[in-house]
Formats: C-alpha cells, structure tokens, sequence
C-alpha cells in the first residue's frame, strides 16, 4: 500500500506538468519557475543542514571500528579498519564515499531449517548500490552538454565510454540500462522480502519511483520520441545564465522529465538522500581511534545536578516507610 501511494504522488506529479504544458500551455511555469524553486530550495536546504550537523556537538570519541586499535608497539595495528591518524581516516572515507565499504562488508541474517540463524554477505545491495550511484554521476555528467556550448571535452568522452558498443541508432548508452536495473532490483528487494517489506515507508519508495520516473521518460525521449535538442539547450543555457527562455516546440515529455527532476532537487535536503552530505560529517567515519593513545575531554562541559540518595529518601521517605523498606534516618 505504502508503495502504491508513493507512486501514485510520481504520477500525478507526471500529470500536472503533461496537462500543464499541453492543453494549459505553462511552459514558463514548469521550464523556468519549479526549476528555480527547486534550486533555491536544494542550496538553502543543504546549508540549513550542513550547518546543523556542523554545529552539533560531538563529545565523544566514536568511530565505528572492525579491526586492532593501536596500541603497543608490538601489537599490530589496521589503520583502514581502526584508523589511528589522518592518513587512516582519509582512506577509510575514501573507500566508503567511492566504494561503499560499509555496505559491502554488510551481512544478512537468514533463519535455516533447525531453526538455525546463519548470516552471509548481501552482495547483490552493495552491487545494486555501486551501479546506481555511479550510473546517476555519469548520467548527471552527460547532462553538461546542454548547458555549456562548446561541450567540454569530458562529456564527449563519457558519452563514447558509455556507448562504446554502439548499439542501436540512437546508440544506446549501457547507464540507460545500468540504472534501470539497479532501480528495478532496488525495489523488488524491498517488494519481495516480508521484512523488508514492513520495515519500508513512503520515504523509502518515493525518491525511488521518482528516479525511476526521470530515467523512464529520459530513454523514452531518447529512443522513442523526436525531441527539440536544441530547445532543450536553448533553456538550459538559458537558465544557468539567468536569462531563461521556455521554448514552446520541446514538448510535453521534457517538461514531464523536468519537472520530476525539479521534485528530485527540491526533495533532496528534506530526504534520507542527503546522506551524501552526511557521511562526511559522521562522528562514527571521520574521527580517529586514539582513544588510548590521548585522553579525550568533553568540550562542551555543562552542570549536572546530582540527585543524592539522601535527597531521593527525603523526597519518597513516607512511601518508602508504607512499603518497609530500609531507611537511613528517620523522619
């Protein structure tokens, strides 16, 4: 059910602009107005957060950790899996931002007959993951060519990269299919196991469906459907210069994929998508495990008041007393 409502926002969302665009002909409203609404919201919405979890206070050491601390000299010590120096914690973000090393080092649980509880690798998520992820970079990427003339070099590049098996005429690119898979995997994942399945919630499915909307009528654009190239440059160098024009023969497709795209960038700070930025600021990644080589003090020391055992007999003393208990002094 909670899927179904998801998709049912994707697709009126879809609708609003197709209907807008062509029987209400508000290509300004939906080429010009939610794109720059969205951008704002994204910039100001990242800065809010950033700023809170800068802000946030951190008075312990606590780094999550899977290998030997340093300690004596003769103890061998891992300086990926308990980082003890800057050099650690770099390469230990490196490797989660590029390569998702926690998720690959993620372990299932699964009840076999007996019963008996056996946990395994879930290497089909951290696949599934990887693809997507750099799948969506080279896609977003490929996107530069319409909002810059000349195309710079990197983008012609990608683009015979991601072409190299010169498919089909429009040559079909293999992140067109990469994503579609990986999405397509992401959410039979969460269909088709139960507990899965109860744990997910509209948050979990929305920005789903909302790419895969996005990658559906982008191919369908591509593949299928004759689209004005130029136009689409006209209005995006338009809008990066902030002198947009919303040409009106793209037609009512793009404005359907713009406008999903918009609902993805003003989504984004509100969502769990922005660990993006998070992992960055994770107490739990980016701290070193010195714990033993250097005492760490709470900088942000603060009053506490102590409740005395002789404060907590004063103050429940007659109910103590009712129920026998032991007291120290009498009334």
């Amino acid at each position: 059910m909670t899927a179904w409502y998801s998709l049912f926002w994707v697709a009126i969302l879809a609708a609003l602009a197709y209907v807008g665009v062509e029987y209400a002909g508000l290509h300004a409203v939906f080429g010009i107005v939610v794109p720059y609404i969205a951008i704002a919201v994204f910039l100001l919405g990242i800065i809010y957060r950033v700023m809170s979890w800068a802000k946030s206070p951190v008075p312990f050491n606590i780094p999550t950790t899977a290998g030997q601390q340093k300690s004596l000299p003769w103890i061998k010590n891992n300086n990926l899996e308990s980082p003890h120096n800057t050099f650690g914690v770099i390469g230990r973000m490196l490797l989660e931002i590029l390569l998702f090393r926690s998720l690959f080092r993620n372990t299932k649980a699964t009840l076999k007959d007996g019963p008996k509880l056996v946990y395994g690798p879930n290497l089909w998520l951290w696949l599934a993951g990887i693809v997507f992820h750099y799948s969506f970079l080279v896609i977003f990427l490929r996107h530069f060519k319409y909002f810059a003339e000349p195309i710079p070099y990197f983008v012609t590049a990608l683009q015979r990269l991601d072409g190299f098996f010169e498919i089909g005429l429009p040559i079909v690119y293999l992140t067109d299919i990469a994503i579609l898979a990986a999405l397509g995997y992401l959410f039979l994942r969460r269909v088709i196991d139960p507990k899965l399945r109860h744990l997910s919630m509209a948050s979990d499915y929305f920005p789903l469906f909302l790419i895969m909307g996005i990658a559906v009528t982008g191919i369908f654009m591509r593949y299928f459907t004759k689209t004005d190239i130029i136009g689409v440059k006209q209005l995006g160098m338009g809008l990066l210069s902030f002198h947009p024009v919303a040409p009106e023969g793209i037609g009512a497709i793009f404005y359907m994929h713009l406008t999903l795209v918009s609902t993805l960038i003003f989504y984004f700070p509100l969502s769990k998508l922005m660990h993006m930025g998070g992992v960055f600021l994770s107490p739990t990644r980016n701290l070193r495990n010195d714990s033993r080589a250097r005492r760490h003090i709470n900088p942000w020391p603060h009053e506490v008041h102590l409740h005395t055992y002789e404060e907590y007999e004063d103050e429940f003393r007659p109910v103590m007393k009712a129920a026998g208990l032991p007291l120290d002094k009498e009334e």
